[in-house]
C-alpha cells in the first residue's frame, strides 16, 4: 500500500491553513502543483498516482502536493490586480520558504527537489524552478502558460513580472550565474499542438526561443495535433519523462 502522510499547516506568508499531502516514503523529492484552484488532493482525484505507483512504492519518487490560492490570484478576475499578483508573490515565498523546509525535514534522499505541475500547475512549477534553480534541481512542466499577462487581461506590474517567465527570462543577461545552473539542472517544458492548448504552445515555443537564445539547454517538447490539454495525456507524458529526471 501507498505511504501517505497529511501536512496541516499554518502559513505565515499566507496567513492561513495549508495542507500538503505525501506519497511516498523516500526518493527523488518532487514538489506538485495541482491544476488551476484545485488543492492538495488533485492528484488523487484523477487517478494521476495510480499511474506513477511503481515509482512511488519503489522508492524512486517521494510526491509533495501542495495547496494553492489561485482563487485569490489567478483566477479572481474581479479582484484587485495589484493585490492578485501579490498574493502569487507571497505564494511563491511560501513554497520557498516554507514548503522546501518541509522537504528536506523529511526527505533522505540528499536530492535537489524538481517541481511539477500540469495546466496551471505548470506554470507555477517553472517560476519556482526559473526564478531559483540555485534550489531546485528542474521541472517538469505540462502544458503550462508562461505569460501571466494572459490571466490578467493584458495588466502587469513588477510584481506580477516577477511571475510571468516569458517577460523575466527575456531580460535575463546572457552571462548571468543562473545559466549556468540552469544547465546543470533538468528543465523539462511539454505541450501537446491539439485542443486547448493554443496559449501552452505559444509561450512553451516563446520559452525555447529565449534558452536557446542565451544558451540554455532546456528541453522543450512539442508532442503532436492530436495530444489535448487533459489528464491522459499528461498521464502518459509524466511517464515518458521521469526516467530522464531520475
Amino acid at each position: 500500500m501507498m505511504n501517505v502522510e497529511h501536512i496541516h499547516h499554518y502559513s505565515h506568508h499566507l496567513g492561513r491553513d495549508m495542507n500538503i499531502r505525501v506519497y511516498g516514503h523516500d526518493g527523488l523529492p518532487i514538489v506538485a502543483f495541482p491544476c488551476q484552484d484545485g488543492n492538495c488532493y488533485n492528484y488523487e482525484g484523477y487517478g494521476f498516482l495510480d499511474n506513477i505507483a511503481d515509482y512511488i512504492d519503489g522508492g524512486a519518487i517521494q510526491l509533495y502536493v501542495v495547496d494553492t490560492v489561485d482563487v485569490e490570484s489567478w483566477s479572481n478576475v474581479w479582484g484587485d490586480k495589484g493585490w492578485r499578483a501579490w498574493r502569487q508573490e507571497q505564494y511563491f515565498h511560501y513554497i520557498v520558504e516554507e514548503v522546501l523546509p518541509c522537504i528536506y525535514s523529511r526527505n533522505h534522499s540528499g536530492k535537489q527537489p524538481i517541481t511539477f505541475g500540469c495546466s496551471l500547475g505548470a506554470t507555477h512549477a517553472a517560476i519556482v524552478f526559473l526564478r531559483r534553480p540555485d534550489l531546485f534541481g528542474g521541472c517538469l512542466a505540462l502544458s503550462g502558460a508562461y505569460d501571466a499577462k494572459y490571466f490578467f487581461d493584458g495588466w502587469m506590474d513588477e510584481v506580477l513580472y516577477r511571475n510571468s517567465p516569458v517577460h523575466f527570462m527575456e531580460n535575463l543577461p546572457p552571462d548571468h550565474w543562473y545559466v549556468e545552473l540552469y544547465n546543470q539542472r533538468k528543465p523539462i517544458f511539454c505541450v501537446g499542438q491539439g485542443p486547448w492548448e493554443d496559449e501552452g504552445r505559444r509561450t512553451t515555443a516563446i520559452l525555447r526561443d529565449q534558452f536557446n537564445a542565451k544558451g540554455i539547454g532546456a528541453w522543450c517538447d512539442f508532442w503532436g495535433y492530436d495530444v489535448e490539454h487533459d489528464w491522459p495525456w499528461w498521464k502518459k507524458q509524466i511517464r515518458y519523462f521521469l526516467p530522464y529526471l531520475l
